[in-house]
């Protein structure tokens, strides 16, 4: 095919005019979004000259972004194509564990699997072609298969990862922001200060926590009841600590038991459990280590071992029951 494109002076014509407009395409695009970006930066910075702190910076940001991708996916719904899953509730809780609670997330994921199982078997074509190597019928269509697969299946594995990491991150955060809001408690604060107070100075630490609160601070002045607000953050969280937390809260509230006694023994417990945690990986090493140990050096060793002897047997042994 390099052959042909550089023998004939049309296509070759025809390449250099594709790749000038790819170039200038790309470079619209970068420019077009480094233009937005710096905008948006010295909004931000007008925002933190105003006195608002950095949360509030972050949901701005972070509104912005959704209403940018809640027009796309209007659009192409406008366009014809459905993105509504079949499984529309369960897709986003799965999108709400992994931090993504965004109203068109559950489209837009669907809409991102779709690009996915048509552009990777399209570039697996054209960089087949691209490199002049002839597709069967049989590739064309196991590799092809297999791209797909890749495009369903890889954004699945994102979501996950997603998910378990911000629960870990929620995990590892909530003990300090609990200690915290011991402070506060017994310092003479109520359970929607301290949480208000907490969510404020956790948020360069421990944002995803820091926003839990936060969150339920607000629920709590915009008139929900406490049970309503903590079980709404549960939810949120998705993560069985936080419910677990919620559930006590929840208890001493109506036992009308001390906050302060329930958070530091909650507070302890969790600390405890993330250093079971921590012990739990630790001892987990000297399996995963054994592993590498026995495929890459376990055969050396026996090799370097072995070695002698079989020269041995090779010059001495052998020659001699073959009658040399």
């Amino acid at each position: 095919m390099i052959t042909l494109i550089s023998s004939t002076p049309w296509i070759r014509l025809l390449v250099s005019f594709a790749l000038f407009v790819c170039v200038v395409a790309v470079s619209f695009v970068a420019t077009v979004y480094l233009n937005r970006r710096m905008t948006v930066r010295g909004e931000l910075r007008d925002l933190k000259a105003d006195g608002r702190n950095a949360l509030e910076v972050r949901e701005t940001l972070s509104s912005r972004r959704d209403d940018a991708w809640q027009k796309l996916v209007d659009r192409i719904e406008r366009a014809g194509l459905s993105l509504v899953d079949t499984k529309a509730d369960v897709l986003r809780s799965k999108l709400k564990a992994a931090g993504f609670d965004s109203p068109a997330a559950p489209r837009l994921y669907t809409l991102i699997r779709l690009a996915l199982v048509v552009v990777l078997p399209t570039v697996y074509v054209g960089s087949s072609i691209a490199l002049g190597k002839d597709l069967s019928f049989f590739d064309l269509y196991v590799f092809g298969s297999i791209a797909a697969f890749l495009g369903l299946y890889l954004p699945a594995l994102f979501v996950r990862a997603k998910a378990d990491r911000r629960t870990e991150a929620i995990v590892n955060g909530f003990p300090s922001c609990l200690d915290l809001m011991l402070v506060c408690v017994e310092a003479g604060l109520g359970l929607e200060a301290a949480m208000d107070r907490v969510g404020r100075e956790m948020v360069v630490s421990h944002p995803l926590a820091a926003k839990l609160l936060t969150m339920a601070t607000l629920r709590l002045r915009a008139g929900a009841s406490r049970e309503d607000a903590l079980r709404q953050m549960a939810s949120d969280a998705s993560v069985d600590e936080i419910k677990s937390f919620s559930t006590l809260l929840i208890q001493s509230d109506k036992l009308g038991s001390s906050i302060s006694s329930t958070l530091r023994v909650y507070a302890s417990e969790m600390r405890e459990r993330r250093r079971m945690r921590a012990e739990e990986r630790a001892h987990r090493l000297p399996v995963l280590i054994s592993i590498p140990l026995v495929v890459c050096m376990l055969p050396v060793m026996i090799g370097v071992l072995m070695l002698p002897a079989i020269i041995m047997a090779m010059r001495q042994i052998f020659p001699a029951m073959s009658g040399g």
